[in-house]
């Protein structure tokens, strides 16, 4: 069986050589140069939910502490009751002096 190709390559395929290799290396750049955009993308990401994260966990402790004020000062409230026909009895009102 005889070869198609002979021993040397075409002259169109040497001269195209060094233009793919110089495609090559700009799409090398244009894929680092993504790569790094991508990159800082992520990063700044990360950056707003660890703040909004910061800001979420402030706001929980305000409230926990806003809490745990209103449940101390449960001595300010009084109790009253309906006796009916309009009276009403009140508990509580007069221990603030003891």
């Amino acid at each position: 069986m005889e070869r198609l190709s002979s021993g040397r390559a075409p002259l169109i395929t040497v001269a195209w050589k060094p233009l793919a290799w110089v495609g090559g290396v700009i799409a090398t750049i244009c894929a680092a140069a993504i790569a790094a955009v991508l990159a800082v993308v992520f990063a700044a990401s990360l950056v707003v939910i660890a703040l909004m994260a910061s800001v979420l966990l402030v706001f929980a402790g305000l409230a926990l502490r806003a809490r745990r004020t209103m449940r101390r000062n449960d001595s300010d409230i009084i109790e009253a009751r309906d006796l009916g026909g309009g009276s009403w009895v009140a508990y509580g009102w007069d221990q603030h002096g003891r």
